[in-house]
């Protein structure tokens, strides 16, 4: 009996480029479903300190 063939890629290459291979999409602001809350809280907080110049680097 006649050995099976294990693999090819004949052809892939030439279907994936024939409508492009696309970067995906980048969007202005990332999800922040699924990351913790006090990652959240702590990033708002730093926002609202950089937009008002409240950053504590006064002694």
């Amino acid at each position: 009996m006649a050995k099976s063939k294990n693999h090819t890629n004949h052809n892939q290459n030439r279907k994936a480029h024939r409508n492009g291979i696309k970067k995906p999409k980048k969007f202005r602001h990332e999800s922040t479903l699924g990351v913790s809350i006090n990652y959240k809280y702590s990033n708002v907080i730093t926002r609202f300190l950089k937009v008002h110049n409240i950053i504590s680097n006064e002694t």
